[in-house]
């Protein structure tokens, strides 16, 4: 599947070889990649074992490649009997604010629609601004929280706002 994000590329001056991407199954083989930017996206990132779990598992798994092969995202989405659950869903530092997210999410909704969910799920961290503000334009509402869900540090954990889409 190729893709455009919906920013403007001339008027964000990237490279040409970065207009377009596409989206392939993540391999197991190939996690070195997906590692580097879980790493460079978060404080607690998931271990390359859950990452591998989840695709051993049959989880919908897709890294979004750029030119040169470069690994922009990617998301790992569980499906349940009508719903499914975004599990992680993460845009590389140097390539977030053009966009991926809303590409990654788009193709996310029609595979969810394809596997006939009702319902797209998902948990963020009270903190992450961004990604909220990204949810809620995208139009997903917010449904409840979860107390002291994520970890946060020097034994803290931090709140969840769970957020459903309905499809």
């Amino acid at each position: 599947m190729s893709a455009l994000p919906t920013s403007t590329f001339a008027s964000l001056g990237l490279p040409m070889d970065l207009r377009e991407a596409r989206l392939e199954p993540m391999q197991v083989q190939a996690l070195d990649s997906v590692m580097a930017v879980e790493r460079a996206a978060y404080a607690w990132p998931w271990t390359e074992g859950n990452i591998a779990d989840s695709i051993r598992a049959g989880y919908q798994c897709l890294t979004l490649i750029g030119g040169k092969d470069t690994v922009l995202g990617y998301f790992i989405a569980m499906q349940g009997v009508d719903e499914v659950h975004l599990l992680n869903i993460t845009v590389a530092p140097e390539y977030q604010r053009q966009g991926w997210a809303r590409v990654m999410l788009d193709a996310l909704v029609l595979w969810s629609r394809s596997v006939n969910a009702q319902w797209l799920w998902l948990e963020v961290r009270a903190s992450n601004a961004r990604a909220i503000t990204v949810y809620d334009t995208y139009g997903f509402r917010r449904v409840g929280e979860r107390k002291r869900y994520y970890p946060a540090g020097l034994g803290l954990r931090e709140d969840a706002i769970v957020m459903s889409y309905k499809l």
